[in-house]
């Protein structure tokens, strides 16, 4: 017996029973393992169902090309239903996602285009508006937006319930999953729940994203948006396929606990699986704990595990990049101003303003021996100058040391609280000035830390105290 393309073997994969991890629990607890996915993920599921959505209803003809913003695995599961269905993709990602997500789409004959993270959800470089314009420019060219297409949701809602329902013989009593675009655990939910309402739903959620504030408080806060490294979950926007009243709970989890519980599962069950499917179980085994008074010992506890390990090698894997993140070396609990009191205190801001001569800002940079500086208006952070970008510019053009600053900056340097957390500076610093400008609670006055700064902190605290690996 044989199938007749590789999309027939998407679905149907395993449930496996979390042992070691879970052995304090008075219930079975269980992975949906979806790296069995001939595209190594979940979102295999969804790159068939919505495809096969826009041909129906005529938005691509024979030929045409495929187009999505994603961070990864949407664009494989795409890439594959493309080859099978002969159409060209061209996939729009973040600068945040690993390069084996990249090279795997390259692999699979798409084109990628990597836009910067740190950038609001409409800017014109975010990937969300640089996937619309193309679909925009290109003739015959489908924009899928699986945040926002039903397709999505539905693809889960007719095959990856009814799989949890059927393999567990109907005696599921929680599903926990991650959420991103929200089809996942909104399709799931739903057949679940018309099955059996008292099915508790959780979703995982990590810091960083809206999602757990939104749901606990119906509010869109922008203070909790900010960089985190967990790939492929979360969202900084709302998408029409995250359905909250399908959920009955979420929690939050921290890069260091999903990256560490990646490593964990692969260690201790054998699963070989990424950070979102270490993010997932993080919460989910807290949520367990704190809800421990709750479970039955015939309850059954479904955890949603998206992707493999294997897309995760150069980073979750690899010890000097968990290491320089600091999610194998424990550190003290510290902020952003901790940093600042470990160095000297005569270091000011070395600022220019807009309207002020290349020439003088060269001058400024070389004699206090910097590499980047912020441009300040009137109190205000308007821009930041680097060594690269005035090097390129005097490349161009080598008499723009008359120009105005204002001509060759860019974008602004982040501001960030003194209160914030060092696991989370980490990822403002991935920026490219590879630094940032801390509020000092005076006005007009800054305090700025670089990824040296930073490096030579965590240094000190090893040397006062640091116990090894968390």
């Amino acid at each position: 017996m044989w199938h007749e393309s590789v999309l027939d073997t998407i679905g149907d994969t395993p449930l496996v029973q979390l042992n070691r991890l879970a052995e304090d629990l008075p219930c079975t607890v269980l992975a949906k393992v979806e790296f069995f996915n001939p595209g190594g993920s979940v979102k295999d599921r969804i790159g068939r169902s919505m495809i096969e959505d826009a041909e129906e209803k005529g938005l691509i003809e024979p030929g045409g090309t495929i187009i999505e913003g994603t961070s990864g695995n949407t664009g494989a599961g795409l890439a594959i239903a493309a080859i099978a269905k002969g159409y060209r993709c061209i996939f729009t990602t973040t600068d945040k996602q690993s390069q084996e997500k990249v090279d795997v789409l390259r692999a699979l004959g798409a084109e990628v285009l990597v836009c910067p993270t740190n950038v609001e959800p409409d800017d014109p470089r975010s990937y969300y508006s640089v996937a619309r314009r193309l679909a925009d420019e290109i003739p015959n060219s489908v924009y899928l937006n699986q945040y926002d297409n039903p397709s999505n949701t539905q693809a889960h809602y007719e095959h990856t319930g009814p799989e949890l329902w059927e393999e567990t013989d109907g005696r599921i009593t929680h599903f926990i999953a991650g959420a991103g675009t929200g089809g996942t655990i909104s399709g799931t939910a739903k057949y679940l729940k018309e099955h059996n309402p008292g099915i508790r739903v959780v979703g995982v959620d990590p810091y960083g994203s809206v999602f757990y504030t939104y749901f606990h408080e119906g509010v869109f806060d922008e203070d909790e948006i900010y960089p985190y490294f967990t790939e492929g979950v979360g969202e900084d926007i709302l998408p029409e396929n995250m359905d909250f009243d399908l959920v009955d709970d979420f929690v939050r989890v921290t890069d260091k606990e999903a990256m560490q519980m990646t490593r964990r599962l692969a260690r201790e069950e054998g699963l070989f699986i990424g950070q979102s499917c270490g993010m997932a179980v993080s919460g989910a085994l807290q949520w367990l704990r704190d809800h421990r008074e709750e479970l039955a010992e015939d309850d059954v506890v479904v955890i949603m595990l998206p992707d493999s390990g294997f897309r995760y090698l150069s980073k979750t894997y690899n010890d000097e990049w968990m290491r320089n993140h600091g999610f194998l070396e424990s550190k003290p609990d510290v902020t952003v101003d901790e940093v600042l009191k470990m160095r000297p205190q005569d270091q000011s801001v070395i600022a220019m303003g807009p309207e002020d001569a290349v020439g003088d800002a060269i001058e400024r940079m070389t004699e206090r021996g910097i590499s980047q500086m912020p441009i300040i208006e009137n109190g205000e952070v308007v821009g930041s100058l680097t060594e690269t970008r005035i090097l390129n510019r005097l490349i161009e053009q080598p008499d723009a040391r008359e120009e105005p600053v204002r001509s060759i900056m860019g974008d602004p340097l982040p501001v960030v609280p003194r209160s914030l957390h060092l696991e989370h500076l980490s990822g403002y610093l991935e920026r490219d000035a590879g630094a940032v400008l801390v509020d000092t609670d005076q006005h007009a006055n800054y305090a700025v830390i670089t990824k040296s700064d930073l490096i030579s902190a965590l240094a000190r605290m090893g040397r006062n105290g640091s116990n090894g690996e968390g």
